[in-house]
């Protein structure tokens, strides 16, 4: 990967490579777009195969991450962290901590919540080292589980999504095929049931399905072909890239709408869609409840807030599925154009000085 090529493709402002020599920890923390305010993202622990594997994750998912919040309507940009391999449980301490530092010496360009491979009580570690993390649990003075509220923004999503196609935004019935049983994929499941909807669910651990059949009483799938079930809504809520140009043919719902990042290969997937006449709700709207709730704790978390903010996903959907068939474009497209007015409207009124002294 020709790198600076690349951070000039997607528009990313600074890749930090850090190693610790001690602990032998290695992450890459990748800022997209400080336009609005500091970058937000989270810390992702994964066993990359190679280093360029790993640096392609943090410029795809900080880049969303700066999408994510000009729709969302709050004043931050994109990061994201990814540490390389996983530790061995004697050094996880170790590991946080010492990235804790490196996070710290970015002087608050930064805040960090937690992703793939990381938790609330990571996190907790982390602080000791560094102001600038969030998502913390509530005994250390956090907002609590996001999983609630990030399943709630994807409801939104699909009830802005059954409104454009069907006149009527109710779950009431509707078959929702969801991949994935992790912490936001089981409580959107629970969600749905709960809203009347009949859900078919699959996850490659076991023991989740079990868990969300026992609970409530879903249907279960296999894993590896729950993308071509055939349903009303099909919810991506596991890794990234799952849907390419060649399995857009074997897609058997009508609307996509998951709390996955980056659920397709990439964004001329999103116009094969529109042609099969698959509504694709943006998975950087439709997953943002998460990224609302963990920023609010930066202004001085309130719930009403929170909730007020996560709902307006359903009228941005609303006002992106309009745009994009009226102009004959994807989703995709007509919501990155709109991340991008966002931006350059926000530059602009911050060509305004404040009258501050260095």
């Amino acid at each position: 990967m020709d790198i600076f090529a690349e951070m000039k493709r997607r528009g990313h402002e600074q890749v930090i490579f850090n190693y610790d020599r001690v602990t032998g920890l290695q992450a890459i923390i990748a800022i997209h777009d400080t336009s609005l305010g500091p970058a937000v993202g989270g810390c992702r622990i994964w066993p990359y195969p190679s280093e360029e594997a790993a640096l392609e994750d943090a410029l795809r998912l900080s880049e969303t991450m700066t999408y994510k919040a000009a729709l969302a309507g709050i004043d931050f940009g994109g990061g994201k962290v990814v540490v390389l391999g996983e530790p061995e449980p004697e050094q996880r301490e170790l590991w946080l901590r010492a990235l804790g530092r490196f996070i710290e010496t970015l002087h608050g360009r930064l805040w960090v919540g937690e992703d793939v491979g990381t938790s609330a009580e990571d996190l907790a570690l982390m602080q000791r080292e560094t102001h600038y993390v969030m998502g913390l649990p509530v005994a250390y003075g956090g907002s609590g589980d996001t999983g609630v509220t990030a399943a709630r923004g994807v409801i939104a999503a699909m009830e802005a999504a059954l409104m454009h196609r069907h006149g009527s935004r109710s779950l009431e019935g509707r078959r929702v095929a969801v991949q994935g049983l992790g912490k936001v994929g089981l409580e959107l499941t629970r969600q749905l049931v709960e809203r009347g909807a009949q859900v078919v669910a699959a996850d490659i651990n076991p023991h989740a399905v079990g868990k969300a059949v026992s609970e409530l009483g879903i249907e279960p799938a296999d894993p590896w072909t729950i993308l071509e079930t055939p349903c009303d809504i099909l919810a991506p809520c596991a890794l990234g890239g799952v849907i390419d140009a060649e399995g857009v043919g074997r897609l058997r719902c009508q609307i996509i709408a998951g709390s996955a990042n980056n659920p397709l290969k990439d964004n001329q997937v999103a116009e094969k869609l529109r042609q099969r006449g698959i509504l694709y709700a943006p998975d950087f709207i439709a997953n943002a409840g998460g990224m609302i709730q963990l920023t609010d704790e930066l202004e001085g978390f309130r719930a009403e807030r929170v909730r007020h903010r996560v709902e307006a996903i359903y009228e941005i959907l609303l006002q992106v599925f309009a745009s994009a068939e009226r102009q004959g474009r994807s989703t995709v497209e007509v919501a990155l154009e709109m991340v991008e007015e966002r931006l350059r409207l926000l530059t602009d009124i911050h060509r305004i000085s404040l009258g501050r002294s260095r």
